[in-house]
């Protein structure tokens, strides 16, 4: 079902943008493609440094736009901390010249400018008026997107793990340190555990992808023995691809994607384009409801394992969260991973996937939610 959004001028397109993004954006550069009079979503980049050269980035940014699906226009919001300068010839808004960058390489790009503005903390302002003026938000309520939460917080919003007791994580490091001792492969034990939540989670190992649907069942209240499980099968690439494909797919895909990798593991057969294609993001787009469960269940494993445990399942909570179109919360994740592992290698392939594809392609579609001006 298609929410409709109405906007009726610059003041009522900024209203909505946190129900679009699913957050308020801070220190950001917002692009909301058009076709028409509609928007299907809201796509946000980190503003750039000082550094930064703006011609590519302006590039990179409205390169975005262009992939969507119908996009014929777009309206460009910057959302800074800093305030405006006040000169003799009027008021002038801050990153005036990157805006100037973005909406000529809109132009270039035969796309209309449906709006350019500057959202401060104490008001916004058009960029496209020739003596901008702040003036002050339409303070009522975002309006509401069904199966949408709070949009009040920042784009990091959501990233923190969730709170695990120390009882509960010294069970699952105890399970988790009895698997890595006794595990020699799948299917197979070196020496067996009187660890009551280790025998269990050696017994889920016997179907690792019947292992990997269940945790979708009750994402957030996983038992001992299955978080150890599942723990251990992210700090495996065989299986942690296998599992990042099923929850993006379904579970007979993800029992060829585990016969596809063990084929490549043991005899060097490819892997199959089919199962390739869903970790770079192409294919039929993924049920966003299996992808966020999932996430549910990963971040709760990362917060219960032991920390040298974590960059495993921290790349696998970036790679879920890139599938959704949360490439800041990818990133963050992966910035996680890589400070306890730097040579971890799921989580340098993810860095290099993010600054060549910061999307999925399946994101560039046209979303459930819209918004009409």
């Amino acid at each position: 079902m298609t929410t409709i959004l109405r906007a009726a001028d610059s003041a009522g397109l900024l209203r909505i943008v946190p129900s679009l993004a699913g957050f308020t954006p801070r220190n950001s550069l917002v692009l909301l493609p058009f076709h028409g009079s509609r928007t299907y979503g809201a796509m946000r980049i980190d503003l750039p440094s000082p550094s930064t050269s703006l011609v590519p980035y302006a590039e990179t940014a409205i390169d975005l736009v262009t992939r969507v699906g119908g996009a014929d226009a777009v309206a460009v919001i910057v959302y800074a901390d800093s305030g405006t300068e006040h000169t003799h010839d009027g008021l002038v808004l801050p990153h005036d010249v990157l805006m100037d960058e973005v909406l000529g390489c809109a132009e270039d790009a035969g796309l209309r400018v449906a709006d350019a503005l500057c959202a401060l903390p104490h008001g916004w302002a058009s960029y496209l008026d020739d003596d901008p003026e702040i003036a002050p938000y339409d303070d009522s309520t975002p309006p509401a997107v069904p199966g949408l939460g709070d949009v009040t917080g920042d784009q990091l919003a959501g990233t923190a793990l969730p709170r695990v007791g120390l009882a509960v994580a010294e069970r699952v490091g105890r399970a988790f340190r009895s698997l890595e001792a006794g595990m020699c492969g799948v299917g197979q034990n070196a020496s067996t555990t009187r660890d009551s939540p280790a025998s269990a989670a050696l017994a889920l190992l016997d179907d690792p992808p019947a292992l990997v649907e269940r945790v979708l069942d009750a994402p957030d209240t996983l038992p001992t023995s299955e978080t150890a499980a599942l723990l251990w099968c992210l700090s495996r690439p065989l299986l942690r691809d296998a599992a990042l494909t099923q929850w993006a797919t379904d579970l007979s895909d993800g029992r060829r994607a585990l016969a596809a990798q063990l084929a490549c593991a043991d005899a060097g057969v490819p892997v199959p384009e089919r199962v390739a294609r869903v970790f770079v993001g192409h294919g039929p787009t993924p049920d966003p409801d299996r992808l966020r469960l999932a996430l549910t269940a990963v971040r709760w494993i990362v917060a219960a394992a032991p920390r040298s445990a974590r960059p495993g399942p921290l790349a696998a909570a970036a790679w879920l969260s890139w599938a959704l179109g949360r490439a800041t919360h990818a990133g963050h994740y992966l910035g996680m991973a890589l400070e306890i592992d730097p040579e971890h290698g799921l989580a340098g392939v993810l860095s290099t996937m993010l600054r060549s594809a910061p999307l999925p392609e399946w994101a560039f579609r046209r979303g459930p939610v819209a918004a009409a001006t």
